[in-house]
């Protein structure tokens, strides 16, 4: 016998709108904007971590700050069909990938990167073009942010340099 979920709620909702804001805000403070005990925000916060809602917390970091400053999109078009999990193989040995998927359109997966300098990113680009399967590519620079706020450009309410290992993209904090 499986155990029963308990729905997410209006307070669910908000706690977890107040932990995307600001997630090292304490129980005790989100609880008195949402009219609960730490004690019960906690309980709230564990069930939702248990059900697989809150998959961790992160502290997110200017890639700039760290020395990551230029940035670029690559569309990657495959010889075959080459299977998403070989595509996230590739991804994951690159540490300049801050993010992959696999698209619709002509391309068949989408990558952003970022590096040091146009030099880091050409031998970026390079490796992953010597990919077995990546027959071509077509890369983007990116010039300026049209969202700063948004975290794909970086935006951080976090200190510069809370990120130890000076990787791109967002530090996980996984709880």
């Amino acid at each position: 016998m499986t155990a029963k979920r308990t729905p997410f709620d209006e307070l669910d909702r908000k706690i977890v709108a107040m932990l995307i804001e600001n997630a090292r805000a304490s129980f005790a403070e989100i609880g008195t904007v949402v009219g609960l005990s730490a004690t019960a925000v906690k309980r709230r916060v564990d069930r939702l971590r248990k059900d697989g809602v809150i998959t961790g917390f992160r502290a997110s970091v200017r890639p700039a700050a760290l020395g990551w400053r230029t940035e670029a999109y690559i569309e990657v078009y495959c010889d075959s069909a080459a299977p998403p999990r070989r595509l996230a193989e590739v991804a994951r040995k690159y540490p300049e990938i801050a993010a992959a998927m696999t698209v619709t359109g002509a391309a068949d997966a989408l990558l952003h990167v970022r590096a040091t300098d146009v030099g880091h990113f050409e031998e970026v680009l390079e490796r992953i073009r010597n990919e077995p399967f990546v027959r071509k590519t077509i890369s983007y620079m990116v010039l300026s942010h049209l969202l700063p706020e948004s975290p794909e450009a970086g935006a951080s309410e976090s200190a510069p340099g809370a990120y130890a290992d000076g990787l791109p993209g967002d530090a996980a904090i996984m709880l």
